[in-house]
């Protein structure tokens, strides 16, 4: 399906908790790090409930399931049902269930959330390629996987079987810093067998289609920290989204976006779903929003004004965007970002 291509960040009049049914959110980045809830994170899903906004928690990792997630989240202030979390291992045993018979053998390289979605699809998860299973199906399995784990795979992939992964993050954020995600892990079952798999997670349809079956969502918003899923997500179901600049995504890389990884609308947090958006004009030397108007000049992009810094990144990314057009811009972003302490 072809879309238009996004060259400015959209206004909204309507405060974004009324003008959508309900939030698709993201954790990592977005409602939680490192275990701990984001700043403003807790009030502000409460007050978007409170308005009647429907709260649902989608998620890449695979390893905890719903009721695990659901318990984190009421722990840390955000009362949350099973029901209101959607994990890629669901749409990956869904994925696995529409190819397989039900009651099939699926061997499970991953953990307990991998496993509950196999069984809730009517499927039996095994640990061996000796117990002829008819898939395997790859999800985040934490710190600990056992490298033989990877061996199984391949054994069963070697003689044909379908190979599904949950997701190919190849990073995931941790207390200590970055490490390697269920990505990194399907690259190593990839290079010893040459197979592809088929993927489940954002950003792909599988999903989205998860997301919008679980959920009933008529009219839904991605709100999400990183351009690469939760955004080219939004962008792949051709659904709104909301970038909050409280995890992986920077100014340069959001000014550098592709048109599949340009959000509906950006701010610093997730206060963004509380308010309405301010619209950036058309300028006679380039893109205004608020106090800040933004240009194309040279090899570089320019910043005049003052205000609100998030009204500032919005107008640079209308001329970032509107100068890349379908590509990628590659004028030095610097300096303006750096008036705005981004």
């Amino acid at each position: 399906m072809s879309q238009t291509v996004r060259t400015r960040p959209e206004g909204s009049r309507s405060v974004l908790s009324e003008a959508y049914d309900t939030a698709l959110l993201d954790l990592d980045g977005v409602v939680y790090a490192g275990g701990h809830a984001i700043v403003h994170a807790v009030e502000s899903l409460e007050t978007a409930r409170a308005g009647g906004m429907h709260l649902a928690y989608v998620t890449n990792n695979a390893l905890r399931t719903p009721d695990a997630v659901a318990g984190h989240l009421t722990e840390l202030g955000i009362p949350t049902g099973a029901s209101d979390v959607i994990t890629s291992a669901q749409a990956a045993a869904r994925l696995v269930s529409e190819q397989i018979p039900a009651g099939a053998r699926v061997l499970v390289i991953g953990g307990e959330g991998l496993r509950v979605a196999l069984r809730e699809r009517g499927l039996e998860p095994v640990d061996s390629a000796d117990d002829d299973p008819a898939a395997v199906v790859q999800g985040y399995g934490g710190p600990d996987m056992a490298w033989g784990r990877f061996a199984e795979a391949c054994y069963a992939i070697a003689r044909g079987v379908p190979w599904f992964a949950s997701n190919t993050d190849l990073t995931i954020p941790s207390a200590r810093g970055i490490a390697p995600g269920n990505g990194a892990a399907v690259e190593v079952v990839r290079i010893a067998t040459g197979a592809e798999p088929q993927v489940a997670g954002k950003p792909l349809p599988p999903m989205h289609r998860e997301t919008i079956l679980r959920t009933g969502a008529e009219r839904p918003l991605v709100v999400g920290d990183r351009l690469d899923t939760d955004i080219e997500g939004a962008f792949n179901g051709a659904v709104d989204s909301l970038l909050v600049l409280t995890g992986v995504t920077d100014g340069a890389q959001l000014l550098a976006a592709p048109p599949e990884h340009r959000p509906t609308y950006v701010d610093a947090d997730l206060r963004g779903m509380l308010t309405g958006q301010p619209e950036v004009t058309s300028a006679e030397d380039g893109f205004g929003c608020g106090g800040w108007t933004a240009s194309a000049r040279g090899d570089g992009l320019v910043l005049d004004g003052e205000g609100d810094a998030m009204d500032g990144l919005r107008a640079l990314c209308a001329a970032a965007w509107t100068e890349a057009g379908d590509g990628v811009c590659e004028l030095d972003g610097g300096k303006a970002l750096s008036r705005l302490g981004l």
